[in-house]
């Protein structure tokens, strides 16, 4: 997730420079779109490690509450 952080990070400071270089809408545009999707991808990875390990651990406690505090993270993540 890191490495994947690292080029997102990269193609922000991309994007900056774009806008700086006064870019085409359009080009900066399809950059950013590639950004969010890049961003969607690790947060799908994030949850399902999450979902694996700390969501599975405090089920097996009898902690259901996460369940509705999963629902919430999942929700804001579709936005």
């Amino acid at each position: 997730m890191i490495l994947r952080l690292n080029r997102i990070e990269g193609q922000v400071r991309g994007i900056k420079g774009m806008i700086e270089k006064d870019t085409y809408c359009d080009d900066v545009l399809n950059q950013i779109a590639s950004v969010q999707s890049a961003l969607n991808g690790v947060g799908k990875l994030l949850l399902e490690h999450h979902m694996k390990s700390c969501v599975m651990e405090r089920i097996q406690e009898g902690d259901t509450e996460v369940l509705k505090e999963l629902m919430t993270s999942i929700t804001k993540l579709m936005k």
